[in-house]
């Protein structure tokens, strides 16, 4: 009886992370959303026809670049802050190759709404880059930011209180 309630708090303990976890990570990725969104339109809407108008990817890998820092701090600084720190340029490379990842899923939404289907309208591009790519790539970044990015501390466990900051 031990093992299993032993076993049962354990469980509690990791859904407990993962969503104190998961909660962080929206909140820091709806800071990026505003700046990715937001840089995004500006760049292809400022004004009528902005800089990039005709060149919504280019347009797209800019703003998420931007977001992409803005990202990075927050989820070092405040998400995955009680995780092993195995050096910043080690972390900040594999962040943004996982980012590029992400990016990439956006980018082929995008492509395909805007190029393959002919859905040209700011409406259709934010909803393929923005909304459809957002979160077939949140959900790869979530899950492997904690695998490969901020890994967990295999020789302690986290400090709840630290963890539900």
């Amino acid at each position: 009886m031990r093992v299993l309630l032993d076993g049962l708090h354990r469980l509690y303990h990791r859904l407990g992370v993962l969503i104190r976890e998961g909660i962080k990570f929206l909140a820091v990725g709806g800071v990026g959303y505003i700046v990715d969104v937001g840089l995004f339109n500006l760049l292809r809407y400022a004004g009528g026809e902005g800089p990039l108008y005709g060149k919504p990817l280019t347009a797209k890998v800019i703003s998420a670049v931007i977001a992409t820092l803005v990202t990075y701090t927050g989820n070092r600084l405040w998400t995955f802050r009680h995780r092993a720190r195995s050096g910043v340029a080690r972390e900040y490379a594999l962040f943004f190759a996982l980012n590029g990842v992400g990016l990439l899923i956006a980018l082929t939404c995008l492509a395909i709404s805007h190029y393959v289907l002919g859905l040209t309208s700011p409406l259709a591009d934010n909803i393929s880059a923005n909304v459809v790519g957002l979160v077939l790539g949140t959900l790869f970044r979530f899950w492997s930011y904690r695998r490969w990015v901020f890994r967990e501390l295999h020789d302690r466990v986290p400090d709840p209180v630290a963890v539900g900051d």
